[in-house]
């Protein structure tokens, strides 16, 4: 198991990656913006939305963290960050979710997505966002 930061920016996600790379030495390793993923009728982006950063994964040492633009909700400050856990497989991650949801709440089930045979997001009895994820599918794009 790994647990790494996501941090969301709210609409600044562009300018900040920028800022680390220039100032911090950091590498943008995957950049995949709203109109690069596939359509989801159950939950189509905002028009506005098309440029702004999906996903990041940004390098700076030897961390690698992740980043997004996030909602883009203009009466929103930052909110801060998630931890992402990944866990081994998938057993593990239904047990992680399945803790941290006790006395939280489930944002979005675990369930499959375009990137992982299971992905779920939920705010812990402690307040904190957790996405937890199965290992990537073996088809997908490496992070």
């Amino acid at each position: 198991m790994y647990v790494q930061p996501y941090v969301f920016f709210n609409g600044r996600c562009e300018e900040a990656l920028d800022y680390y790379c220039a100032k911090l030495g950091a590498e943008v390793t995957v950049k995949m913006r709203y109109k690069e993923a596939p359509p989801d009728a159950h939950n189509p982006p905002r028009p506005e939305l098309a440029e702004k950063i999906m996903h990041a994964n940004l390098k700076m040492g030897s961390t690698n963290w992740m980043a997004s633009d996030g909602n883009c909700n203009p009466n929103e400050k930052m909110s801060g960050f998630s931890l992402s856990l990944t866990a081994d497989d998938a057993a593990s991650a239904k047990k992680y979710f399945d803790a941290l949801a006790d006395g939280g709440q489930v944002v979005m089930p675990l369930q499959p997505t375009f990137w992982s045979t299971g992905f779920g997001m939920l705010v812990d009895r402690f307040g904190l966002m957790w996405m937890v994820s199965e290992p990537d599918r073996p088809d997908s794009p490496p992070a």
